[in-house]
């Protein structure tokens, strides 16, 4: 499903992902709350398209403006425990790992999945990027299934 919202101009080029974080104390008295912060905080997003015939229009939090995008909820990359990662299965997140020079850290702390919470596995990619775990954790790359809004 497709929502459409405001976000920074420098970020409207189709197939641009963020995590939308939520309010900053600076939209506080915007005459454009309502169309900017109708997203789900924590959740990762894919634009889609750029709405037609929009304008940038000034903001105080993106200094370049916002403009009218249309996105939608996208997949996670993440590190499971590799026993039972398969398509359709429900994983969790290892835990937090301090290892921010690991080529797999953006896949065991990944953005847009919370430690705490089960995702349906949508894909098995296979073994993470690195090739020693330093936490000596047995991990596979998936992708969870796209968030349901």
């Amino acid at each position: 499903m497709t929502s459409v919202t405001l976000i920074g101009a420098r970020l409207t080029d189709p197939g641009t992902e963020f995590v939308y974080r939520g309010e900053s104390s600076a939209c506080e008295g915007c005459p454009y709350r309502r169309q900017c912060l109708n997203l789900t905080e924590g959740v990762r997003y894919r634009v889609i398209g750029v709405r037609e015939n929009t304008q940038v229009l000034d903001c105080a939090v993106h200094e370049e403006g916002v403009r009218a995008v249309e996105v939608e909820t996208a997949a996670v990359r993440a590190n499971v425990p590799s026993k039972g990662a398969y398509a359709g299965s429900k994983a969790s997140l290892q835990g937090s790992c301090p290892h921010t020079e690991c080529p797999s850290h953006q896949y065991c702390v990944p953005e847009g999945a919370d430690f705490d919470q089960e995702y349906r596995i949508s894909e098995v990619i296979g073994d993470p990027p690195h090739e020693h775990c330093y936490l000596d954790r047995n991990l596979t790359l998936v992708e969870f299934e796209a968030a349901d809004e």
